[in-house]
């Protein structure tokens, strides 16, 4: 009878849930010390959401990318096929055959076929995943400048009107300085990216292909003999990923309304940064959908804290940095403290050396 009523053991937190809320907790605290060191900009509900407005497409790219990290894989050309994306349906839109619809076709064609052909390379002609998309990248980028050189601001009014399509809050807002309520406004891009970690994050969770991802990422010859198509499970990672760079891209024209070959220009690897800081390991296997967003939103504080600041922009691109080797560091110790291994810091020999002539000297 005592032990029907005996407490049932208490199920061990996932790695990858327990590095979403380490990157859940550091966001509130990073967020909660913007709203204190610069209340009249980060106080108001706009600042808030633009984040998301102006940066829908890197969080989309994060997404896709999250996917191909966690099977153990790795994408460096999407960026470039964003970019790719943003000039091919600016120059259809201007064409005389253009049209809002057949600019999203061309970005998802884009986007698929960069996916199939990295995708078939790596997982069926095992290929390392660096170099394929290294390839992708130069090959996006040359078919960019090949196709414009110069910006294309699209005209088209079914666009402009897309490009300028709001949707407004009415009772969340803020009062200007002259007492008028100006409501909070979203863009387009923001239902897109919500639809999108909806639906990815669901498919990693609670379907096979996502529970084949984490298989095949956490070790390739256990998941082999548990049946999983390993090769096939890697194609399609790779085309999903290929998929949200052209959906970014889309994403991307439809925020600037131009086509520019700087368009997305690094997004590549603030994509790995947001994706590592928001908890998906780089050696596959571990990783939560969820975090990416939140990975992509911290690096933007950071960014945005040292800009309110007034220090120089350069700045930013040394703290994104610092922030990422803190975050490689983080993880690796609390894998090591999960895994119940001895953590322990290696120093090289010299240094070694050191301390032992000293020691010799104390003991002298």
């Amino acid at each position: 009878m005592g032990s029907l009523n005996a407490a049932k053991p208490k199920k061990r937190l996932s790695n990858s849930n327990l590095l979403f809320l380490i990157a859940a907790v550091i966001f509130v605290l990073m967020y909660g010390f913007a709203l204190i060191s610069f209340p009249e900009s980060f106080l108001q509900f706009q600042t808030f959401f633009d984040l998301f407005n102006l940066n829908a497409p890197l969080i989309i790219m994060t997404l896709g990318l999250s996917i191909v990290m966690i099977v153990g894989g790795i994408d460096i050309s999407i960026g470039s096929v964003c970019g790719l994306v943003t000039m091919a349906c600016a120059v259809l839109l201007e064409s005389e055959v253009g049209s809002v619809w057949g600019a999203l076709l061309l970005a998802l064609g884009i986007g698929i076929a960069f996916g199939i052909l990295q995708g078939y390379l790596i997982a069926y002609l095992e290929i390392q995943p660096f170099i394929i998309t290294l390839a992708g990248l130069f090959l996006a980028k040359g078919l960019l400048t090949t196709l414009h050189k110069n910006p294309i601001n699209v005209t088209l009014p079914d666009f402009v009107s897309l490009r300028d399509f709001k949707i407004v809050i009415p009772w969340l807002g803020t009062q200007n300085r002259l007492g008028v309520f100006i409501p909070c406004e979203i863009k387009p891009g923001v239902i897109i990216v919500v639809v999108l970690v909806v639906l990815l994050a669901a498919l990693m969770k609670w379907t096979r292909f996502g529970r084949n991802v984490y298989a095949v990422g956490g070790n390739e010859q256990s998941a082999m003999l548990l049946g999983i198509n390993v090769k096939r499970t890697k194609f399609f990672t790779y085309v999903i990923c290929g998929l949200t760079a052209g959906i970014a891209g889309f994403v991307f024209i439809m925020t600037t309304g131009a086509g520019n070959i700087g368009n997305a220009a690094m997004f590549e690897i603030k994509a790995i940064a947001s994706a590592v800081i928001g908890g998906t390991l780089l050696n596959g296997g571990v990783g939560n959908l969820l975090g990416s967003p939140i990975g992509a939103l911290t690096l933007l504080i950071i960014n945005e804290l040292i800009r309110a600041a007034g220090v120089h922009s350069n700045f930013q691109a040394i703290v994104s940095g610092l922030l990422l080797y803190v975050f490689i560091v983080l993880q690796s110790v609390v894998m090591s403290l999960r895994g119940r291994r001895k953590f322990r810091i290696t120093l090289p020999p010299w240094l070694h050396w050191l301390q032992g002539k000293k020691k010799a000297e104390n003991q002298g």
